[in-house]
């Protein structure tokens, strides 16, 4: 039987729907654990005890008088520390917004809370939620529990982490780097990005900033593909003031049965190395896949340029990123950019070039954006999901030394920059698609690895869909042993 800190918000929800657990009961089973594991961790950086008491004593009320619960009523769960949540400090990680706390809570995190959910705590994340990596001068480094010596992922590296050690019943995540599907790779937990636009981005955001930002959003970090779609259902829908304009009304699932499911597998791309260990565990999958009926192409992808949509990604992301940049850093970049041969195209010339970018010129490239949405929408005509990696490989030693793109990684014996393998954050996702990340396996040195399922535009449940049933069929979440 599962023990009930690895037990899916939905089981949690229902157990205490039945009475079989009541939720003061169950939040004090994960106080209990933070207490116990949280110090090696730092995934949980910050709790409101009292408060989530307070609403857990309410849930069991409620249902003694009968009342109807919520689908995720009386679960205890954290969200990540740059949602807002009144009471609590929302600072992006930056020690000039340390004092910062909302005066109004994120829709999703609002939407959270109307269906039940008892939210206690955040969790940690990078500065500005820029590295996978999760290290601040405000609440330290978030380590990975399957390897106190490794990265967690970035930058909902706190989320995953506090998912993978059994510390909170659901989580939330942000991504516009990969920073939902990321951790939940290198933790060995389920993730889930939407299409864009699908979950409002109010409330989490800097200080001052109300404007939704390119390519980024919010999305359910859990222990099970289930969870992924309750919360989804939670916490999307139309925002202020679009709700007086239109209902969301995502499209079901393509199919039921993996029979019936036509998947493209793309385990490395040109120039883009992928770990040979993650590989054969994708491989194996797909296996699996076949063995169950599914039609399996590994030669599939879009017909899309790798160098060019890696270089259309990174400019646009940095371009996205660019407000944060001050002056200094500005001149930096113009002279970078100014300097660099034509055909530079390294990480950081790219984002000291997307930095500052001609507007003119920034039209050009969301152009060529919307030219490789149609060839990923020509795709989607004869597959149902794409299968891919969600990074280069494994969780990755911490390296806090200089700056992100100086950062080395070893992949298959060979150093590359760690940035490289933003080529698997940004291909589906700069043309605003969903996609689900699930455990895939655990490698001969003994880190899990996830694998990215990438569906059409606003077929989120398609892909959520091929997750639960590799979920069902396969085998899911399994707990890193230190923590079971």
């Amino acid at each position: 039987m599962t023990a009930i800190h690895f037990a899916s918000a939905r089981q949690q929800a229902a157990m205490i729907a039945k009475g079989e657990i009541g939720a003061e009961e169950l939040l004090d089973h994960y106080l209990d654990r933070i207490n116990k594991y949280n110090g090696d961790l730092n995934a949980v950086i910050w709790m409101d005890e009292e408060m989530a008491r307070k609403r857990a004593r309410e849930t069991d009320a409620a249902r003694i008088r009968g009342e109807r619960l919520g689908p995720l009523q009386g679960v205890p769960m954290t969200i990540k520390e740059s949602y807002n949540l009144v009471g609590s400090p929302s600072t992006w990680g930056n020690p000039a917004w340390k004092d910062h706390f909302p005066e109004e809570n994120a829709l999703s995190v609002q939407r959270l809370l109307d269906a039940g959910a008892n939210i206690f705590g955040k969790t940690n994340v990078p500065f500005m939620l820029a590295d996978w990596q999760s290290f601040n001068d405000i609440y330290g480094t978030t380590n990975n529990p399957w390897d106190l010596s490794r990265t967690p992922g970035g930058s909902s590296g706190g989320s995953a982490a506090a998912m993978a050690a059994g510390l909170s019943g659901i989580e939330t995540g942000s991504d516009i780097g990969a920073s939902i599907r990321n951790p939940a790779h290198y933790c060995g937990v389920c993730g889930h990005k939407p299409t864009y636009g699908v979950i409002p981005g109010h409330g989490q955001k800097p200080p001052g900033i109300v404007a939704d930002s390119d390519i980024a959003v919010l999305g359910p970090i859990a222990r099970s593909a289930f969870d992924l779609e309750i919360a989804l259902d939670v916490m999307a829908g139309a925002g202020r003031p679009q709700n007086a304009a239109w209902k969301l009304d995502l499209k079901p699932a393509r199919h039921r049965r993996l029979s019936d499911f036509r998947i493209g597998l793309m385990t490395a791309a040109e120039g883009f190395d992928v770990d040979n260990d993650y590989q054969a565990a994708l491989n194996s999958i797909a296996d699996k896949l076949e063995a169950a009926g599914a039609k399996v192409d590994r030669n599939a992808r879009p017909d899309i340029p790798i160098d060019a949509a890696y270089e259309t990604y990174i400019l646009l992301l940095r371009a996205a990123t660019s407000g944060a940049l001050n002056e200094e850093q500005l001149e930096r970049f113009r002279k970078i950019a100014a300097e660099a041969d034509a055909d530079d195209k390294s990480y950081l010339t790219l984002m000291a070039r997307a930095g500052t970018l001609p507007h003119k010129e920034w039209l050009r490239i969301n152009n060529e954006r919307h030219l490789m949405a149609r060839k990923w929408q020509a795709f989607f005509t004869d597959y149902d999901i794409l299968i891919c990696p969600a990074a280069a490989g494994p969780a990755f030693p911490q390296n806090q030394a200089g700056e992100r793109q100086d950062r080395m990684i070893d992949i298959n014996g060979t150093l590359q920059p760690s940035t490289a393998q933003m080529f698997w954050a940004g291909y589906s996702n700069m043309v605003d698609l969903p996609s689900t990340v699930v455990p895939a396996g655990i490698t001969p040195a003994g880190l899990p690895v996830g694998l990215q399922a990438v569906a059409a535009f606003g077929e989120d449940k398609t892909s959520l869909k091929l997750c639960q049933l590799i979920e069902e069929a396969f085998g899911g979440f399994t707990p890193p042993p230190a923590y079971s």
